[in-house]
């Protein structure tokens, strides 16, 4: 039956992405996706009672990541406003960019341990030196930046870093002429040889490469990486600079949508969009991005934003970093604890409220390559006031057969019935 305006008016928002969910079928899992494969009795369910499809949050020709792809869910067109993921991510520390600055995502990385291998020759093991906790890497990098080769090249370069807690830091060059720069994603390379990969295309490049070349002589026998070794742990050997952008400015969320709101998440990337349309940024105790995470505490921290604004929206990492580490079941689990950990509390926890729910993966992380993808990935629209009893599931092949998005910065208005798929 057609709901009443006050009825309307009390709706609740939310977003859920579980970054990376999608997938493409694994010959390991007798040709279904991880999303196929997976429990997911809650995804299930409101894919059949709500509308089911597929989107497209990469525009044709830009990279695929959470960076491209959150953007756009947020309705902000990656193709006006990316200008890097770097600088999106600063936005979250409250770093602030001056004309001719140029923020890089500095990862601690880990190289492989090949003796008397030049640092060209060697390759890259993991993109997070085997998700290093946030102390550990905070001295690494802290202590790097103060060695003095080390600091003695960054200081010519013009640049500092911001320790972000995590693998994931910061660093600024000041008056950085970037026109031309090639650079690589390292989760997107792993296993690949280091040499081509290195930043091209531009004078600063070669700072760049030099810097990584001289953090790489510096850490490799680091005591914090000789006593990772000896624990079993993949040494933080190296940084890797990818990411770059410029400072950017982005439309305020509530005067184009009229909804306030806040986004529970652990990594910086999406905290970072949230600060610069808006919106809240929640952070919660014990929520690392990685598989193992304060599930409970996502749950009550985004049931608590919804009590006192319009719209909530929740992010999981950890499908996405299971994928970048090659553990398949390990993403499986954690599409299974999105269901069950993330979904069915949020729901029980607004039993007696109305409201619709977006949930989707911001891209497609390939569980064959370990690396993004940009093509469509499936979405849910489920609206607590209908069933449509469509009897479809959530996962990609499904989806297909559902209302095709071609324009991923279209999904809030949907949301928010603002427009009509």
């Amino acid at each position: 039956m057609p709901t009443s305006k006050k009825e309307v008016t009390n709706l609740k928002y939310l977003l859920v992405i579980g970054d990376g969910m999608a997938d493409n079928p694994m010959p390991q899992l007798g040709g279904k996706t991880p999303l196929q494969y997976a429990a997911t009795p809650i995804m299930d369910k409101l894919a059949s009672a709500g509308v089911l499809g597929s989107v497209l949050t990469v525009p044709e020709g830009m990279p695929a990541g959470t960076d491209t792809a959150v953007l756009s869910i947020f309705g902000c067109d990656p193709r006006t406003f990316y200008t890097g993921r770097a600088p999106l991510e600063a936005a979250a520390s409250g770093i602030s960019l001056s004309p001719g600055d140029v923020a890089y995502r500095c990862n601690m990385v880990t190289f492989e341990d090949a003796g008397g291998t030049a640092f060209e020759e060697k390759k890259i093991i993991s993109h997070s030196a085997g998700s290093i906790e946030g102390e550990e890497s905070d001295e690494l990098i802290r202590e790097l930046f103060e060695t003095p080769v080390f600091k003695s090249a960054a200081e010519k370069a013009g640049m500092i870093v911001h320790p972000a807690s995590s693998f994931r830091h910061i660093a600024v060059q000041k008056s950085a002429d970037i026109d031309g720069i090639e650079m690589a994603a390292p989760h997107d390379n792993l296993g690949e040889v280091v040499g081509p990969l290195l930043p091209s295309g531009c004078d600063n490049a070669d700072v760049l490469k030099d810097l990584m070349r001289i953090a790489h002589e510096v850490l490799d026998n680091h005591p914090i990486n000789k006593k990772r070794r000896a624990e079993g742990k993949l040494p933080a050997n190296g940084i890797w600079f990818w990411a770059e952008g410029t400072a950017v400015k982005l439309p305020d969320f509530t005067e184009k949508y009229g909804k306030t709101g806040g986004v529970v998440t652990a990594v910086p990337i999406c905290h970072g969009i949230a600060a610069l349309i808006g919106l809240e940024k929640i952070y919660v105790e014990g929520a690392t991005g990685e598989l193992f995470t304060n599930y409970a505490g996502k749950v009550n921290a985004t049931l608590d934003v919804l009590r006192n604004h319009d719209f909530a929206a929740v992010h999981i990492e950890a499908p996405d970093e299971c994928t970048h580490n090659g553990e398949l079941y390990g993403k499986i689990q954690a599409i299974e604890w999105i269901d069950s950990r993330v979904l069915r509390p949020l729901i029980a926890g607004l039993a007696g409220i109305d409201f619709r729910m977006l949930i989707l993966s911001d891209h497609k992380t390939l569980s064959s390559t370990r690396g993004h993808d940009g093509s469509p990935v499936p979405y849910i629209i489920y609206d607590s006031r209908y069933d449509k009893n469509t009897g479809l599931t959530y996962c990609e092949s499904d989806a297909e057969h559902g209302k095709y998005i071609p324009v991923g910065e279209k999904l809030m208005s949907i949301l928010f019935e603002q427009e009509v798929i």
